[in-house]
């Protein structure tokens, strides 16, 4: 077996690289740049590890169902029975079929359909009435409106102050994600720094509990009857015996990755087309076609917008929102010329699989057709993996994408969206691929086809 390429080990364990590079995303997309498309490296939380851009090779690790718990111990706060980002693959295989069976469920999805239209809709109206003043904030506000969609279906009814919940979970985030690659010379060392993270604790604690709060009392609801009984998953969860506590942490941990993932997806989708007009054009043209007068199209609409949903998988492409995934392996595991001992955590660079040249000509081009049925089928399976793959996927992927495609429907029909002059896009890697100052664009009326 050959050995697998890599930089030399850093005496600090990788956090040093890792932060040089601004982020872990960041750091293995200049590893497959300089090492190719397997290579091997160490960082805090996974002394050994692997990351793979090959989406043939990638198919030999498909099955793997174990997460590195030290890579993902900055959500351990978030939950009361245990970090379900890491549940054991026994105790998480019958957790997940639960999931899936509300998520991914049509009829879930159709009848929560009319309000999450009511949601968009709302928040266009706001943006016609600005349109022409100041630039919108597309990634603080489709955030907040995704966490609106997703307390409508988690919880039943609307988040009593969704903007809070949103900023809660920036901060909750923030200081604990912060501390997974904290680079040198951070550490504690007394005096004002101390205080500062003493105060960013503090303030991660408030965040969290009032948080739990919002979710309590819609649990509390449901058991009594109340408006919490509207919520297919709360309801799901309680027929199937869970605890409370695992209950709360459920719905806690749909609502983080939920209100990230459409609303950035949806945001760099909107960017994407404001620097490509002809596609945006297309776009517009294929909403005119099929909803006619219509500002916002039914459930059974949006297969009929195939334009549309090919110009968000590419976006997805370009700018997953996830940048990463992780497994990690039980035993040695072949992959290709390699042999991966037990124990290796095992990355997948999302953004490196998506941008490799073997795969996707002129990678970093912004080109819909790529995902025409025919040249789908020309792509290796899992050349595209915006969700993630195996049996740790995103079980609420599809419910995303319905999400996803009605936000773009609404929103393109009644607008044109154009850069703000003078505003730089500048990707950083937060919990999600997230933009240093936002994306502002202009919302511009459309007047006509």
């Amino acid at each position: 077996m050959a050995e697998i390429p890599g930089p030399e080990p850093d005496a600090d364990g990788g956090g040093a690289a890792v932060a040089a590079a601004g982020g872990l995303h960041a750091y293995q997309m200049r590893l497959h740049a300089a090492y190719g498309p397997v290579v091997r490296f160490r960082l805090p939380g996974a002394e050994s590890a692997v990351s793979v851009a090959d989406p043939v090779l990638l198919e030999a690790t498909e099955h793997l169902d174990e997460r590195p718990e030290g890579l993902f111990a900055f959500l351990d706060p978030f939950f009361e029975t245990g970090n379900l980002q890491v549940m054991p693959a026994g105790e998480h295989a019958p957790w997940r079929r639960l999931m899936l069976s509300v998520l991914a469920g049509r009829p879930s999805h159709e009848r929560h359909f009319p309000r999450f239209t009511e949601l968009v809709t709302e928040l266009a109206d706001r943006w016609a009435e600005r349109a022409g003043g100041e630039a919108v904030c597309l990634q603080r506000e489709l955030t907040t409106l995704s966490l609106r969609m997703i307390c409508a279906y988690a919880l039943g009814g609307d988040a009593v102050d969704p903007e809070r919940a949103v900023e809660a979970f920036e901060v909750v985030l923030t200081e604990h994600l912060g501390r997974l690659y904290r680079a040198p010379g951070r550490e504690r060392d007394g005096g004002e720094r101390d205080g500062e993270e003493r105060d960013g604790e503090e303030r991660a604690r408030e965040a969290l509990g009032h948080l739990r709060t919002v979710v309590d009392e819609v649990v509390t609801a449901h058991r009594h009857g109340g408006a919490g009984g509207r919520s297919d998953l709360i309801r799901a969860l309680v027929d199937a015996g869970e605890s409370p506590a695992r209950i709360r942490d459920t719905v806690m941990v749909t609502l983080l990755a939920a209100h990230h993932t459409t609303g950035v997806a949806v945001s760099w989708t909107l960017h994407l087309l404001g620097r490509h007009p002809e596609a945006a054009g297309r776009v517009a043209a294929e909403l005119d076609r099929v909803l006619g007068d219509r500002a916002a199209p039914a459930y059974a609409d949006l297969r009929r917008l195939p334009y549309l949903t090919m110009v968000l998988k590419e976006a997805m492409r370009l700018c997953p929102p996830g940048p990463y995934g992780a497994r990690r392996t039980t035993e040695p595991l072949t992959l290709g010329d390699y042999e991966i001992p037990a124990g290796t955590t095992v990355f997948y660079p999302f953004q490196a699989v998506h941008l490799n040249p073997d795969v996707w000509p002129d990678p970093e081009k912004f080109v819909p057709e790529r995902f025409t049925a025919e040249e789908t089928a020309r792509r290796p399976r899992l050349a595209y993996v915006p969700f993630g793959l195996g049996p740790r996927g995103c079980e609420g992927a599809r419910l995303a994408m319905v999400e996803a495609e009605l936000i773009l429907a609404v929103l393109l029909k009644r607008f044109r969206f154009r850069p703000e002059p003078g505003h730089e896009v500048v990707p950083v890697e937060r919990f999600v691929l997230w933009a240093a100052d936002d994306i502002r664009m202009r919302v511009v009326p459309r007047t006509g086809p």
